[in-house]
C-alpha cells in the first residue's frame, strides 16, 4: 500500500471512529459519547423509571425499598441497592463499574464525588424558573440518547400521549363533556397535605386528561404548595384525590375535621395507588392512569 493510500485508509478509519461518537446534552452542558452506556447506576428515582422504561435494567438502584413504596411503577428488576439517593455508598458505586451515573434534581451536591468513578448526568427537572413537564421530556429523550435508543424514547412518549387520550376518552364516557375539577394531594399528616398544582407532574396530568384544578396552587420548584386540610374546605363541588401509602389513613377517616370537609360529605375524595409525582416522563402516564381509574371507581360508586 503506498504512503498516499495509507493515509487515505488511515483519514477514512478516523472519521468513521469520530462518526460514532455523540453529544449528549444535560443540564450543565454537551458531553461527547464514544459509545452508548450500558452499565447505569440511577441514584434518583426517576431516572430510575425511565431506563427500565427504554428496555435496560440499571446495575445498580438507589433506595430499592423506598421506591417500592413510593414508586411502585415500573417495577424493579433484580439489581444492587447502592444506599440512600442524598448518600449512595461510593465504593458499591465504585466496585459495579459503571460507564453512566444519573443523578437528578437535589444531588447536585454528589457531582464532584461520582465524576471520579464514572461519566455522570445531571438532569435539573424541577425548578421554578422552568416548565418542568417540558423540561422533564427533553431529559428523557437526552438519557435514550445516552443509552442509545433515541427513536424508542420518542416512540414510548409518543405512545404515553396517546395513551392518556385513550384515558381521557374513558373519563368523557362516563362523566360527560365536562369532567369535575380536581386536586391531588400527599398527606404529610393528620392536620397538612402537601397538594398538586401548578408546575408539577400532576398538573400536566391532569392537562392532558382535560381536567382543571379544583384548588389553585402558585408555581413552584417542585410544584406542589403545603397546606392545612382546612384549605381543603374551599373545594365545594370538585374532587380530592390522595396519594397512597398513608399510615393514618384510618385515624384520618374518624377526625371531625375530616368528616365535616364539604368534600368528604359529598363523597367527593378519592384514592390513587402510589405512584412518584416527582419522576420522569412516564411518570405522567402513571399518574393519569390512577387518576383516571380512581375517578371512574368514584363516578361508579353513586
Amino acid at each position: 500500500m503506498s504512503w498516499l493510500n495509507k493515509s487515505v485508509f488511515l483519514s477514512l478509519l478516523l472519521c468513521s471512529l469520530s462518526s460514532k461518537a455523540f453529544t449528549v446534552t444535560d443540564s450543565l452542558g454537551e458531553h461527547e459519547f464514544e459509545k452508548a452506556a450500558v452499565r447505569v447506576i440511577t441514584l434518583n428515582w426517576g431516572a430510575t423509571e425511565e431506563v427500565i422504561e427504554l428496555g435496560l435494567v440499571p446495575i445498580g438502584i438507589a433506595d430499592m425499598k423506598g421506591y417500592r413504596e413510593w414508586v411502585s411503577q415500573p417495577s424493579l428488576p433484580d439489581s444492587v441497592d447502592v444506599g440512600s439517593r442524598g448518600e449512595p455508598n461510593l465504593e458499591v458505586l465504585s466496585a459495579l463499574k459503571p460507564d453512566l451515573i444519573v443523578i437528578g434534581s437535589g444531588q447536585k451536591d454528589l457531582l464532584e464525588r461520582l465524576q471520579g468513578i464514572a461519566p455522570v448526568l445531571f438532569f435539573d427537572n424541577f425548578r421554578s424558573d422552568h416548565k418542568n413537564s417540558k423540561a422533564i421530556d427533553a431529559s428523557f429523550l437526552q438519557l435514550a440518547k445516552a443509552l442509545g435508543v433515541e427513536r424508542n424514547g420518542q416512540q414510548r412518549l409518543a405512545r404515553r400521549d396517546e395513551v392518556i387520550k385513550q384515558y381521557s376518552q374513558q373519563l368523557h364516557e362516563m362523566y360527560g363533556a365536562n369532567l369535575p375539577n380536581t386536586t391531588l394531594i400527599r398527606f404529610v399528616s393528620e392536620s397538612h397535605a402537601r397538594m398538586y398544582g401548578k408546575n408539577s407532574t400532576v398538573e400536566f396530568a391532569l392537562q392532558q386528561l382535560g381536567i382543571r384544578e379544583a384548588l389553585v396552587t402558585k408555581n413552584s420548584v417542585w410544584g406542589q404548595t403545603q397546606r392545612p386540610l382546612t384549605d381543603l374546605a374551599k373545594i365545594e363541588n370538585g374532587i380530592v384525590l390522595y396519594i397512597l401509602p398513608f399510615a393514618y389513613e384510618e385515624k384520618l377517616k374518624s377526625l371531625p375535621l375530616w368528616q365535616h370537609l364539604p368534600v368528604v360529605r359529598k363523597g367527593n375524595v378519592g384514592t390513587v395507588g402510589p405512584v412518584w409525582t416527582y419522576g420522569g416522563a412516564l411518570s405522567i402516564e402513571y399518574l393519569a392512569r390512577e387518576i383516571t381509574q380512581s375517578l371512574l371507581n368514584l363516578n361508579r360508586s353513586k
